[in-house]
């Protein structure tokens, strides 16, 4: 992956000190085409994203992992299986593919299913008169009351 400050020196290299695409090919150790693709476009950082990740190895335990994920968000938080966990328990059953998918696989699983997992907190609210709330303790004595019965001295 190409940072800025590389972007800029082969920038300054061909356009400054007018060096050319092999020259500077040979000094910074980067690919002929990095170069013309850097000196074509005027663009500061490049990246590549997916928009498809393939899971060929995945495919035919996405069932087995599927149930094993809701039975995992079903639990406490204190009894719910890592993603390590869930892995190992995989390959125990004959998955042989890689963890990664694994992990790419249950956070999206975790997107999609966030919703239907929520616990939700309804306030109560009443109109005036409609419910009441009692205290039964016993009202606690003023410390001016204690002294009156003890003829004035402290508590």
């Amino acid at each position: 992956m190409l940072v800025v400050e590389t972007i800029g020196r082969i920038r300054r290299e061909h356009f400054i000190k007018g060096k050319s695409i092999k020259e500077i090919v040979r000094d910074l150790k980067v690919s002929r085409n990095t170069v013309r693709k850097v000196l074509r476009s005027g663009e500061t950082s490049f990246s590549y994203q997916r928009e498809v990740q393939p899971r060929p190895k995945l495919g035919r335990w996405k069932a087995e992992l599927d149930r094993l994920l809701a039975q995992n968000a079903g639990t406490t938080a204190r009894e719910r299986l890592t993603l390590i966990r869930l892995y190992e328990e995989l390959r125990g059953v004959g998955y042989d593919g890689g963890y990664d998918a694994v992990r790419r696989y249950a956070r999206l699983w975790s997107r999609q299913h966030a919703g239907q997992m929520a616990e939700a907190f309804v306030p109560l609210s009443f109109a005036a008169g409609e419910a009441y709330q009692f205290d039964w303790r016993r009202p606690a004595r003023c410390a001016r009351t204690t002294m009156e019965e003890n003829g004035g001295e402290g508590a």
